[in-house]
C-alpha cells in the first residue's frame, strides 16, 4: 500500500482549506464570527453545496428513470453511495488491500440516532433471554439507550463503566464483565465529550473471543480521521456526515454479509437489497447525491498539497488517508496551546489531557467552576466565538464524574479549517470570563 505518510516539510495549506467553505467568507451580520462548535456540526465546501444545487435544481424527481434527469439523478445518488464506501475503508487500487469498500455495506440514513435505533432493532429481534448487550456511560446517549431497551426482550445489560476522574474507559474493566452470553459490545471511537481515542481493534479482539458483534459510534472521531474498518475490525461503523463537511445523513457500514444474519427493518419486497434492509425509509436523494461532495473536497485538498490525480495510482481511501495525515498535524498545533492553557488556569479536563492527536481529538471539554458554563458561552459569544455547553447528549458521562453545574460543562471543538489565530482569540476571551 502507498505511504500514506506526507513528506515532513508539507503543511496543511489553511487559507486554501478555507478558501472552499463559503461560510467563513460569509461574515455573520458583517462581523467575523468564529465557529469552534464543530463537534455539533461542520461548515460545508462548495463541492457539497454546488452537488446539493445541482440535484436539487434539476433532478428532484424519482431517480433511476429510463432516460432523462431520473437517469442523471439515479446516477448522482450511486456516485455519492461510492464516495461515502470510500471513506470507510481502503479501495482495492490500494494494492489490493479493498476491505469495506462495497457501496452495498453502507447504510444511508437520515441520521446516525436513526441508524442506531434501526440497528438495535434488527440485532435486537435476534436475541434470546440472558443474551448479553454491553454498554458505556462514556457514549453519546444515541449509542446507549437504544440498546439499553433490549433488556424489554429479555436481554442482560452491562456497562462498560469510565473512571470518575476523567471519564476515561479501561479495556481491562471491558474483559471483567464479557461472557460466552455477551452478544453485542458497544462503544464510540472517541467520546463527544472525552474525546480520547478508545482502543477498537483491542477491544474487536475481545468481541471476537466470544462471538460478539462490536458497533462503533464514530460520529465524534470520524471528522478528524480517515477511518479504515478492516484495521479496526468491527462490525459495525456509524458515523453523521453533517460533522464530516457533508450533507445531514448519517452512515452506517455493516461487514459483509451482516445484514443478511439480521431481521429486515425495510419493506418485505426489499429484503434481498442489502442497502434496503437496515433503511425503512426512503433516503433524500440529494443528500444522498451530495454525500459525493465529500470526497470531492478531500480529493481538491489532496490535489493543491500533492499534485494530479492519476487513475488507479491511489486508491480513494488513501487519497483521504493523506490529507488527513496533514488535518492531523495542524488540529495538534490548535488544541495545544489550549489544552495547555485550560490546564495551566487548573481547570478540570473530560479526558486525556495529552495535546497529541494520536491520543485525543481537538474537541476539548472543561469543568468551567464557579463561572458556569453559560457564563463563559456568552462571553465567548459576544467576542465573536461560538462555542457550546451542557451535556451534550452524555449526560452518563457527566454524571459518572460527578459534574453537577445546572448549565453543565463547556465545549471547545476545533476541525482543520480553524486557525491558531482564532485559537489565540479564544484563549484572550477565556482569560477575561474564567
Amino acid at each position: 500500500m502507498t505511504d500514506p505518510t506526507p513528506p515532513p516539510t508539507i503543511e496543511l495549506d489553511v487559507d486554501h482549506v478555507r478558501a472552499q467553505f463559503p461560510a467563513l467568507d460569509a461574515p455573520n451580520d458583517a462581523e467575523p464570527w468564529i465557529h469552534l462548535e464543530n463537534a455539533g456540526g461542520s461548515h460545508l465546501p462548495r463541492q457539497v453545496i454546488d452537488l446539493t444545487t445541482r440535484y436539487l435544481s434539476g433532478h428532484r424527481i424519482q431517480p433511476s428513470a429510463p432516460a432523462g434527469p431520473g437517469l442523471t439523478a439515479g446516477e448522482l445518488m450511486e456516485r455519492g453511495r461510492s464516495a461515502a464506501a470510500a471513506t470507510f475503508a481502503t479501495d482495492p487500487a490500494d494494492q489490493g488491500r479493498g476491505t469495506g469498500n462495497d457501496p452495498g455495506d453502507v447504510h444511508v440514513g437520515p441520521s446516525t440516532s436513526q441508524n442506531t435505533y434501526v440497528l438495535a432493532q434488527a440485532i435486537g429481534a435476534t436475541l434470546r433471554p440472558g443474551d448479553g448487550v454491553i454498554v458505556t456511560n462514556q457514549d453519546h446517549e444515541a449509542n446507549i439507550g437504544v440498546w439499553r431497551r433490549l433488556a424489554n426482550h429479555g436481554a442482560t445489560i452491562r456497562q462498560w463503566s469510565v473512571d470518575s476522574d476523567r471519564g476515561l474507559l479501561d479495556p481491562a474493566d471491558l474483559t471483567s464483565i464479557v461472557d460466552e452470553r455477551t452478544r453485542v459490545i458497544c462503544v464510540t471511537h472517541a467520546s463527544n465529550l472525552a474525546a480520547t481515542i478508545n482502543p477498537i481493534a483491542e477491544v474487536a479482539e475481545v468481541a471476537a473471543a466470544v462471538g460478539a458483534l462490536l458497533v462503533v459510534d464514530g460520529v465524534s472521531w470520524a471528522p478528524h480521521a480517515a477511518i479504515d474498518v478492516g484495521d479496526l475490525g468491527c462490525d459495525v461503523y456509524l458515523y453523521s456526515t453533517y460533522k464530516t463537511y457533508g450533507p445531514h445523513q448519517g452512515l452506517m457500514w455493516t461487514r459483509a454479509g451482516l445484514t443478511e444474519e439480521l431481521t429486515n427493518q425495510g419493506h418485505w419486497f426489499n429484503a434481498g437489497r442489502p442497502v434496503a434492509r437496515l433503511t425503512p425509509a426512503g433516503p433524500d436523494y440529494a443528500s444522498v447525491a451530495a454525500i459525493a461532495g465529500m470526497v470531492d473536497y478531500y480529493d481538491e485538498i489532496f490535489r493543491h498539497h500533492f499534485g494530479p490525480i492519476e487513475t488507479g495510482d491511489v486508491g480513494r481511501w488513501s487519497r483521504i488517508a493523506r490529507v488527513y495525515d496533514l488535518v492531523a498535524a495542524h488540529e495538534e498545533r490548535l488544541m495545544t496551546p489550549l489544552l495547555d492553557y485550560l490546564i495551566g488556569r487548573g481547570l478540570r479536563i473530560v479526558g486525556s489531557t495529552s495535546t497529541s492527536r494520536a491520543e485525543r481529538a481537538p474537541t476539548i471539554a472543561f469543568d468551567p467552576g464557579p463561572v458556569g458554563g453559560a457564563a463563559v458561552v456568552e462571553a465567548l459569544a459576544g467576542a465573536g466565538i461560538g462555542i457550546g455547553h451542557g451535556d451534550f447528549y452524555a449526560r452518563r458521562l457527566v454524571d459518572a464524574m460527578g459534574i453537577n453545574h445546572p448549565d453543565g460543562i463547556v465545549r471547545i471543538s476545533a476541525v482543520h479549517y480553524n486557525t491558531v489565530g482564532e485559537i489565540e482569540h479564544t484563549i484572550d476571551a477565556l482569560d477575561r470570563v474564567l
